[in-house]
């Protein structure tokens, strides 16, 4: 069990309507089943979808076809992914012209293979220099709308495009997500200091207040902001964590080599593009970063809980103190646990792993030999705030030397 706790709320969604034909399905053949799908348990309450709120290919500045973000995301088992494309920023304007903002998505969802229930988000990326920095707008419906450049969008080439995009103020195309009932976050806040210390600015705080600003990242490709977590816990916005990906994923986190890409695991009753914009907008997620797990007490209780169990302890002998204890983990991620309890560890001091998807052994020193007892740890690869790790509790009952 955990301690203490932290929430939010609103609801809605719409989806563009798919118009147009993409050049086929994204092949899976040969990956179903790969050792790097992304895994992680339904808690007692909820089912736990794994989920990219920001990815890039060609129609921005990214290097792969829409088809291949669909087989990457099979392939690492996600539940959703967003597609985002950055508006202003279009580096593949003169090359690939589409004057209507959507054909990204499009493509996107005509490339999911028939069988697949890979769930595909809109989105987009307003794109702007400090203080606005990048906001991604997610579950938008259309995002012709989230834009706005003189005259006919195709006339104009690379050079010039973003100069005359970016002249629209950020402030126009927030409101315009809003009005589309979008979930809007911060993008790597840290980017807008040169990577320093990120701190809130006067438009973030004013969107905030004004309902208008719902997440932000505190995880974005290689990088973890302690301080964009610690901007989310004071302002109520809900903790992001993406890959960002422009190249492939296999090059960018090595999922062949143990990596993952970074997601949000979001904690929602069905398996629905509504039911998880509802449970972002309340901030029912966590953060998923390399061997770290992140969010809010609230929401991380239920998913240690759901992931490390104790299932067995016994005495080594009828006149032994020693106590052997089995801890089973059914998540993707290494459990760092340090004793807290009156008990001692015989064979580590103090901190013991267990693994992903296994049941482990320990032994602990007991005094009395109790045959029920609390054992208590502090899971240090989870953060519920910048400085603060959670605490587990698992109670033992030693019914027989079995």
């Amino acid at each position: 069990m955990l301690k203490n706790t932290l929430a939010a709320a609103i609801s809605h969604t719409l989806l563009i309507p798919v118009l147009a034909f993409a050049h086929g399905s994204a092949s899976t053949s040969g990956n179903v089943g790969e050792a790097r799908e992304i895994q992680f348990p339904d808690t007692a309450n909820h089912m736990t979808l794994v989920v990219d709120l920001h990815t890039h290919s060609v129609f921005s500045d990214g290097h792969v076809w829409p088809r291949i973000r669909v087989g990457e995301a099979i392939r690492d088992g996600l539940d959703a992914m967003a597609v985002t494309e950055h508006l202003e920023y279009q580096p593949h304007i003169e090359d690939i012209p589409h004057p209507d903002r959507n054909r990204s998505y499009q493509e996107t969802m005509m490339s999911v293979p028939e069988g697949e229930d890979l769930l595909i988000i809109a989105g987009s990326e307003i794109t702007r220099r400090p203080p606005h920095g990048h906001m991604n707008a997610v579950f938008i419906e259309d995002a012709n709308e989230l834009f706005s450049v003189p005259g006919n969008a195709a006339d104009w080439d690379t050079a010039s495009f973003g100069a005359a995009a970016r002249n629209w103020p950020a402030e126009n195309a927030v409101d315009a997500a809003n009005e589309q009932g979008a979930f809007v976050f911060w993008n790597h806040s840290w980017s807008d200091f040169d990577n320093a210390k990120t701190v809130i600015t006067d438009f973030h705080r004013q969107a905030t207040l004004d309902g208008k600003l719902h997440g932000i990242e505190i995880a974005n490709g290689s990088t973890y902001s302690p301080e964009s977590f610690q901007i989310a816990l004071d302002h109520g916005l809900t903790p992001v964590g993406v890959s960002d990906v422009h190249n492939l994923i296999d090059w960018d986190h090595e999922p062949h080599n143990g990596g993952h890409r970074p997601v949000n695991l979001v904690f929602t009753e069905e398996r629905t593009v509504e039911a998880i914009r509802e449970s972002l907008i309340e901030g029912r997620t966590v953060v998923w970063f390399r061997n770290l797990l992140l969010g809010q007490l609230e929401h991380m209780e239920p998913l240690l809980n759901a992931s490390l169990q104790l299932i067995g302890t016994r005495y080594l002998g009828e006149d032994s103190g020693v106590l052997e204890i089995e801890l089973t983990n059914v998540s993707d991620a290494t459990f760092e646990l340090e004793n807290l309890s009156d008990y001692t560890l015989v064979q580590s001091h103090d901190i013991i792993e267990v693994p992903p998807h296994s049941s482990e052994t320990y032994l602990l020193r007991t005094d009395g030999r109790p045959n029920r007892g609390d054992l208590q740890f502090r899971v240090l690869n989870a953060l519920i705030a910048p400085d603060a790790n959670p605490e587990m509790q698992f109670t033992f009952d030693v019914t027989s030397n079995f």
